[in-house]
């Protein structure tokens, strides 16, 4: 009988146990909690002072500064790619830390140190924003606010002694402001040489450390003491203006070297063709080199002349001899407006001997297109002497691309004097209260030069220049420079506007020999223009 009732009473223990449990389970995944109210959502600037103050750490940068910009696409990239950037960082790390380990293990009478497992887990790093800077130089500078709360296993062995001691190192959180400069821009796919790495500001390192598998940062007064010196010393090591530098390639393998000097001399140009209608063409000559970022050189301008004599000598620098060519235009100077095209021609430097002159008379073309249909006046003609010398091994000059070099003035130049020269590259930023159609007009010591207008631009470019010669230097004279919208529209009531001046003394150039600045814009919101100026003399 009392084995029947214990019986019994396990079944029924077992059989109420489980209609509980059913029971229960019902109740709590279908029933609805009467008390429950939808979160009420408000834009920040309602929020209390101590809820702001709690939230202010964790909104985005690009929501609290706008000079960041959000990139979503860029934390949705990552978290694609993290198994396989997980496997490349991992290896990355073990080659860049084994020699250091190795330099450093004799000293402490450490055997070795390895790691036995090393995994950045399968959560990404995130980023908040990203601020990009733009400078005159070639690189690019960015500005990355980064979060990331990881679950890493990084497992490092030590052996000592016969003995051995593990360390892991677990739930890893960083928060840093990194500033990643690529630098120098390269033609060459990834298209930069060098990684630069700063840190803004100390980082944020929180992790868990165990040792022998006991949590060493549960001791009183660890856990502060190895934060702290933690990110002492990361901030001593990379801590802006310091920098983790990584080479990506050789920067001269992804740019050309120089292999030789092109010496052209523009003699001379017989029977231009007339481009004004009053009195001859005001004729120069240009001249670049194909495939080449440098600006391209100038003659001087010969006023109402159509066989005009320059005898003018120019060193170009040559990268690849069996692509370039030397392209000669030569066009017709207008005071105000674009300059008319008179005609054009090109020497490759193929058919040049090395270290032979040649001169050569050029029938001048309206275009290096084969299509285009021959003109049935006559152009005219230029004649050049051009030799090209390829350098020897190991004789490259050091200063073939130094952009601070000026060339010589012309012959003519007064020997006391010199040329100088002022090219107007770009502005920036300019806008007109009634219409934005800049042009840039010049005015010094009297004399005004103005540039062509560009239609509906708020950053219009011009690269044109323009050249003075003087009996003295301008140590103590200054330059107008005026940015002036026109409308051309008849009728308009404020038919010309000034977008904005500056005035720039003349003296710094003169002691330099060559000043290539953006300058603000007086009575300008933002504009700014890019003037270089070069004082050339014949000595």
């Amino acid at each position: 009988m009392g084995i029947i009732s214990t019986m019994l009473g396990a079944f029924g223990f077992c059989v109420g146990t489980t209609i509980g449990i059913v029971i229960g389970y019902y109740f709590f995944i279908y029933s609805q909690p009467t008390d429950v109210e939808d979160p009420e959502i408000r834009p920040l600037v309602e929020l209390e002072a101590e809820s702001l103050g709690r939230m202010f750490p964790e909104i985005p940068l690009w929501v609290k500064n706008p000079d960041f910009d959000r990139i979503d696409w860029l934390n949705k990239l990552i978290e694609n790619m993290w198994p396989y950037l997980n496997k490349a960082i991992c290896k990355m790390v073990m080659a860049m830390a084994k020699p250091m380990i190795d330099e450093q293990t004799p000293q402490y009478r450490i055997d070795s140190v390895e790691f036995e497992k090393l995994t950045l887990g399968s959560l990404p790093p995130t980023f908040q924003g990203i601020k990009v800077y733009s400078t005159d130089d070639k690189e690019l500078i960015m500005e990355l606010s980064m979060k990331w709360a990881g679950n890493p296993n990084v497992l490092v062995a030590a052996k000592a002694f016969g003995l051995k001691a593990t360390v892991q190192v677990v739930d890893l959180q960083v928060f840093a402001t990194p500033r990643i400069t690529l630098k120098p821009l390269v033609p060459s796919f990834p298209c930069f040489a060098n990684i630069a790495v700063s840190l803004m500001s100390k980082p944020h390192v929180d992790f868990g450390l165990k040792l022998l598998g006991i949590d060493v940062m549960a001791i009183p007064g660890l856990y502060g003491f190895v934060q702290e010196l933690i990110k002492d010393q990361v901030a001593n090591m990379y801590l802006w203006p310091k920098t983790l530098n990584v080479q990506i390639m050789d920067p001269s393998k992804a740019m050309m070297k120089p292999v030789g000097i092109l010496d052209v001399k523009v003699i001379k140009a017989i029977k231009l063709k007339k481009k004004d209608l009053i009195g001859g063409s005001d004729p120069y000559v240009k001249l670049t080199l194909t495939g080449d970022k440098v600006p391209g050189k100038k003659t001087v301008v010969k006023h109402s002349n159509l066989n005009p004599e320059w005898n003018e000598e120019f060193n170009m620098v040559v990268k690849d001899p069996d692509s370039q060519e030397l392209q000669l235009i030569v066009y017709d100077w207008e005071q105000v407006g674009k300059h008319d095209k008179i005609g054009m021609n090109v020497i490759p430097l193929k058919d040049l001997k090395p270290e032979e002159p040649k001169v050569m008379t050029l029938e001048l073309l309206k275009s290096m297109d084969p299509k285009e249909p021959p003109s049935e006046k006559s152009r005219g003609q230029l004649v050049v002497e051009v030799e090209y010398k390829p350098f020897k091994e190991d004789a490259v000059p050091d200063n073939l691309d130094d952009p601070s070099a000026v060339e010589k003035a012309p012959d003519g130049t007064p020997s006391g004097g010199g040329l100088l020269v002022v090219i107007v590259h770009e502005a920036e930023e300019v806008e007109g209260k009634y219409h934005t159609n800049p042009y840039v007009r010049l005015l010094f010591r009297g004399e005004e030069r103005k540039t062509r207008r560009v239609k509906k631009n708020r950053d219009p470019r011009w690269d044109e220049d323009f050249q003075f010669t003087l009996d003295e230097p301008p140590t103590n004279d200054k330059l107008h420079v005026e940015v002036i919208s026109t409308s051309s529209r008849m009728g308009l009531i404020r038919p010309k506007e000034t977008l904005g001046y500056v005035v720039i003394n003349l003296a710094d150039v003169v002691t330099n020999r060559r000043i290539n600045e953006k300058y603000h814009l007086i009575d300008s919101k933002n504009g700014r223009i890019q003037i270089e100026l070069q004082w050339r003399t014949s000595s």
